[in-house]
């Protein structure tokens, strides 16, 4: 697998592209299946629909993988949390964690009880193409946890912020819990048959350097040396956001760092690109337009130099109002440009 080569830094024929939420309302056969599912959670947790979603972007534009289509939020779901996706505010969880007791409550066998994702797994498996992988992936526990004390979205991260500062213990005990979870989780996905896992920290950028590898940074290594030790063969991919300002500080045996739009490809390059795989980083909206998004393949081409060490990458997910037809222009501009 052209995608797999390259996350272990193999030679491979072009550079392999994919796209985060590559499986998304900007295509009308997904809107098609997620109204037949109902909603969100429910087209989440029905095996036979998310694997059906998860292959459309593949076989309509022919990027080197597949990503699993679920959320980050099953795991605090089946750890005990109830969950909705409200129309217009995203997801809520109606009764955030507050005190240990809360915490102390949650369900620690919440990874098997995520058999329909194991079962999405083994059915996109079954049907994608041999040469094309399929990623896992599983939100950070410090993402994670944001979500399951604010109860939803935040700007502020006032909530979990205050527990960080005023009683790290108890954020402790929780980063634990979860991190314990996902490895069981990811442990699982990778039986089912992904080909690589990865870890998405999408609010990194929520806590000041020194706070952000104690309390984040620390737990998703601990994640990928668990992950390592058990399944030295499958890559593991870390994408925290918004943390271009800690690149020097970046350590952990792990395969494949996510660069994020923000972060400039030439600065995680010169800080990362002897020790890991770059992906990554076009900005997203370049895809409005046909010649920034030329402009964006060249440029990332240019820097990472048509080798070994580098996927390509939106520097974050696809939009909803995004034109299908230029999703097809960038996975066949990049694997035509940067054939070796």
């Amino acid at each position: 697998m052209i995608f797999v080569d390259a996350c272990l830094r193999k030679e491979t024929p072009y550079t392999p592209i994919w796209m985060m939420r590559q499986a998304g309302r900007y295509l009308p056969e997904y809107m098609e299946v997620r109204a037949k599912a109902g909603n969100f959670l429910n087209l989440c947790h029905a095996p036979d629909l998310a694997a059906e979603v998860t292959l459309q972007p593949v076989k309509r534009f022919g990027m080197d993988a597949a990503i699993l289509f679920s959320d980050i939020l099953v795991v605090p779901n089946e750890m005990g949390m109830e969950l909705d996706f409200i129309k217009g505010e995203g997801p809520k969880f109606g009764k955030p964690l507050k005190t240990i007791e809360d915490i102390e409550a949650l369900d620690m066998s919440a990874a098997d009880k995520l058999t329909y994702v194991y079962e999405t797994i083994e059915k996109v498996r079954a049907e994608l193409v041999e040469d094309k992988a399929l990623i896992g992936f599983t939100g950070s526990p410090w993402t994670l946890s944001t979500y399951m004390i604010e109860g939803q979205g935040t700007k502020t991260y006032s909530l979990v912020k205050k527990i960080v500062y005023s009683d790290p213990r108890l954020m402790h005990v929780l980063l634990q819990k979860l991190t314990d979870v996902i490895i069981g989780y990811l442990s699982r996905q990778i039986d089912a048959g992904v080909n690589a896992v990865m870890l998405f920290d999408s609010w990194a950028a929520a806590l000041e350097e020194e706070k952000y590898f104690e309390f984040s940074w620390d737990y998703m290594v601990q994640i990928a040396d668990a992950i390592k030790a058990k399944y030295p063969d499958t890559p593991v991919m870390m994408f925290p956001k918004g943390i271009a300002g800690f690149l020097d500080k970046i350590y952990g045996n792990f395969d494949v760092f996510g660069v994020d739009w923000s972060t400039p490809m030439e600065l995680a390059k010169e800080k990362l690109g002897d020790r890991y795989v770059l992906q990554g980083n076009m900005e997203p909206t370049r895809l409005y337009s046909k010649e920034a998004t030329d402009e964006g393949i060249d440029k990332i081409l240019n820097i990472m130099g048509n080798r070994a060490g580098h996927i390509f990458n939106l520097g974050h997910g696809m939009l909803p109002d995004f034109k299908p037809e230029m999703a097809q222009y960038l996975v066949t501009e990049v694997q035509t440009r940067s054939a070796r």
